[in-house]
């Protein structure tokens, strides 16, 4: 069907190696998981009047290396370092 075909095209592309497979498969799980129910709670925030603002937060701490493999950008709760700063990571004094 066309709307399986241009899923599979913007999550996949031209992917040519296993590598490239992996990450379409992981931004598809991502968004079916994670993206689509953050947009509905989202709207609903907008339509009782609220403000909303939404961000992907993509930044790949340095703290990551050796420990994430390298195809992870950032990982649920990353950016708190960095919007908070290092006092709220536990046992990072």
């Amino acid at each position: 069907s066309e709307v399986v075909d241009r899923v599979y095209k913007e999550y996949m592309g031209d992917a040519e190696s296993p590598a490239q497979v992996r990450d379409g498969l992981l931004d598809a799980m991502g968004d079916v998981y994670f993206v689509i129910s953050a947009v509905e709670v989202a709207r609903y925030h907008r339509d009782a009047g609220n403000p909303v603002y939404f961000y992907e937060f993509q930044h790949r701490p340095s703290s990551a290396e050796g420990f994430v493999p390298e195809f992870v950008k950032a990982d649920h709760g990353a950016e708190i370092a960095f919007v908070f700063g290092k006092p709220f990571l536990a046992g990072d004094v």
